[in-house]
């Protein structure tokens, strides 16, 4: 009698035990999916004569990494500044521990990014702007920002615009505000588009960072363009092509396209790179 009494206490405990692990197995492959993300990118040269654009993503214990910068095509050496840029910035989040403190890794990557490029150029002229996201592991967005290129998120059909672009047409709207010019010298100034703040030079004022990480959500994409995506396409146009049904690799290449088949006179290089939360 008692050792059938025991051996029912060890098949119930052996049950338990089984029932346990398919559980917490389950909660692991749930946590596993709900937190990947998949990545998509694309580019043309458009109609200059050199991509100046450069960009890279990476993966780590941290998180997921993408870095986008636009060599300032104005000026000499703008492809140099851009790799400099994103190739600092992913070996420094490679290089992380224990990513606790995104805004001041932003900051000291932007210092450390800035200095290489103004050793590089020796006293010529040059620059880049950039952009960073890093999503990671409980599936939050962490960024910097500085130039004109931009962050969004595309969530439920529209986008959350996350950084602001440094040109001199946001002083131009501070000074129409405070009284000191006119609606129509704020929008006819030749200048409006010109960079207030980037990478490459001695009087680098500093990179935006977020002040509190960003809860994403399943099927955010979190998009970051060069100023050559939304210069050739509407916002319109934007949010119909990142509605598609489709991969984000497969997406960003479709807005390549799109924007390869206007060709536009002036087209500047235009990358995009997609991280979508799946």
């Amino acid at each position: 009698m008692e050792s059938k009494i025991l051996s029912y206490v060890i098949s119930f405990f052996f049950i338990l035990i089984i029932l346990s692990l398919i559980l917490i197995r389950n909660i692991i492959l749930k946590k596993g999916e709900t937190g990947k993300i998949e990545i998509g990118n694309a580019q043309t040269i458009g109609g200059r004569e050199e991509q100046d654009d450069y960009f890279a993503t990476c993966e780590t214990k941290n998180g997921t990494m993408a870095v986008l910068a636009d060599g300032i095509s104005g000026l000499a050496n703008g492809r140099m500044a851009s790799m400099v840029a994103v190739t600092t910035f992913i070996e420094a989040f490679r290089a992380v521990g224990n990513f606790a403190n995104s805004q001041a890794f932003f900051k000291e990557a932007a210092v450390k990014s800035n200095q290489q490029i103004v050793q590089n150029l020796n006293g010529s002229n040059g620059g880049t702007t950039l952009v960073a996201v890093i999503i990671d592991e409980e599936g939050f967005l962490h960024w910097g920002a500085v130039g004109d290129s931009v962050i969004t998120i595309f969530r439920k059909g529209e986008f959350l615009a996350i950084n602001e672009k440094h040109v001199f047409e946001n002083v131009l709207k501070q000074r129409y505000i405070a009284g000191e010019i006119s609606q129509l010298a704020m929008e006819e100034n030749p200048l409006k588009k010109r960079l207030i703040n980037y990478l490459g030079y001695e009087g680098f004022k500093h990179l935006d960072v977020g002040t509190k990480p960003i809860q994403l959500f399943q099927g955010d994409k979190v998009c970051l363009f060069s100023d050559g995506i939304y210069d050739a396409l509407t916002e319109v146009e934007l949010e119909s092509l990142l509605s598609q049904q489709a991969a984000p690799y497969d997406i960003a290449q479709n807005i390549i396209r799109v924007i390869e088949k206007k060709q536009l006179k002036n087209q500047d290089n235009a990358t995009i790179v997609i991280l979508e939360k799946v």
